[in-house]
């Protein structure tokens, strides 16, 4: 008996991988393809260099460290592929007008391109929030965990009753239209919605139009109090969206989340964020009574030139939004790596969840969001 031939095509070598992308151990992965969603809109096709298996609940993200104009940027990005094709994963880019990372991206990254990331991080995913009903409720990009959800249960043929409302400004500009008009007319538990707030330039929308209302989502899902619900998109929908749903009596606690990167948003509204984080901390200041106990410590940022004081008891990141300092940042929970830096002079004491790796403490690396000072501090940013 003769033996099978072995296949030296490189998608059977991939479909063939038995061990899982580490991302402690080796965090490239190379760019396979890009896929153009909508006008702004690509999605980046990524896999480890050599075979690997993806292990991740539909929902969480991944940080990245990409190198642009000679800086490491560092981003987070859900992944918007199923962890049910675990061979290769997805992040979906929308555009930002003067966003650094997602124009490079756009305009930079292709197939055959490398790039760092660590993870899969994060907890919102319907498999920390098991249920029989689900609501699906995105704006505009806030549209990935949601996808990678709805792919998860299709590909499994999970008898689950999925209720899918996506917000956009056009018919054109809603993202993974045509998978999800397919998933719903395949799968009878799977009922797709979007409304749009105006036509296409060549298409006239017939659907609910304008902003996501109590009267559309009774409409389109009139059970919408009995689910769990997802919330995901640009922060003025969630908070309409958590006080329409607070109003018509959902019960909150089946209510979850998501916001989006806080670096990632354009300049104005980072300078209207950071404003009001600002405001916040200032308020609470003014409340809390001053320990006279409490030791303050200099921290200097060598590329700005800004110097501040940062009591023992508060973080960086919170001592440098008090002084009008803006700095890349998105979970505050050592989470994500979005404030990732540099420390090269001085200690802090830092508890984080996950965000950086051992091998970059070891390198001097501190998340700022959950870094106390020790001592005197000169951070590179």
């Amino acid at each position: 008996m003769t033996s099978a031939p072995v296949s030296t095509e490189p998608a059977s070598a991939r479909l063939a991988a038995t061990a899982s992308w580490d991302a402690e151990a080796d965090d490239a992965l190379v760019c396979l393809a890009v896929r153009q969603e909508t006008h702004d809109v690509k999605t980046f096709v990524l896999a480890a260099p050599e075979p690997r298996r993806f292990a991740y609940a539909p929902g969480q993200f991944l940080t990245f460290a990409f190198e642009v104009g000679g800086e490491t940027i560092h981003r987070c990005y859900t992944i918007s592929s199923a962890p049910t094709r675990p061979h290769a994963l997805s992040i979906t880019v929308k555009r930002v007008l003067g966003g650094p990372v997602s124009n490079w991206l756009h305009d930079t990254l292709k197939a055959g391109d490398t790039v760092r990331a660590l993870g899969p991080m994060g907890d919102f995913s319907c498999f920390t929030h098991p249920a029989r009903q689900y609501l699906l409720l995105s704006g505009g990009s806030g549209v990935t965990p949601m996808m990678a959800m709805a792919r998860t249960f299709h590909d499994l043929g999970e008898p689950r009753d999925v209720a899918f409302v996506h917000s956009a400004r056009s018919p054109a500009d809603i993202v993974f239209r045509g998978e999800l008009e397919t998933m719903a007319r395949l799968d009878s538990g799977f009922r797709f919605h979007a409304v749009c707030e105006a036509d296409a330039p060549d298409e006239v929308w017939t659907g609910p139009k304008g902003r996501l209302s109590l009267d559309i989502l009774t409409q389109a899902v009139p059970d919408f109090r009995e689910r769990e619900v997802f919330v995901c998109g640009p922060k003025p929908y969630m908070d309409s969206v958590r006080a329409m749903l607070r109003a018509a009596g959902v019960d909150m606690a089946r209510h979850h989340e998501e916001s989006f990167d806080f670096g990632a948003l354009p300049e104005a509204d980072q300078r209207a964020a950071a404003e009001a984080g600002r405001a916040l901390d200032d308020d609470a200041a003014t409340e809390a009574v001053p320990a006279t106990t409490v030791r303050t410590f200099r921290v200097e940022f060598a590329k700005t030139r800004r110097v501040l004081d940062c009591p023992e008891d508060s973080t960086v990141l919170d001592a440098a939004r008090k002084a009008g300092l803006r700095l890349p940042s998105s979970c505050a929970k050592g989470l994500c790596g979005t404030c990732k830096s540099k420390v090269t002079k001085g200690t802090v004491a830092m508890t984080h969840a996950g965000g950086i790796r051992q091998r970059e403490i070891d390198a001097g690396m501190a998340l700022l969001c959950c870094s106390k000072p020790t001592s005197d501090l000169v951070v590179e940013r």
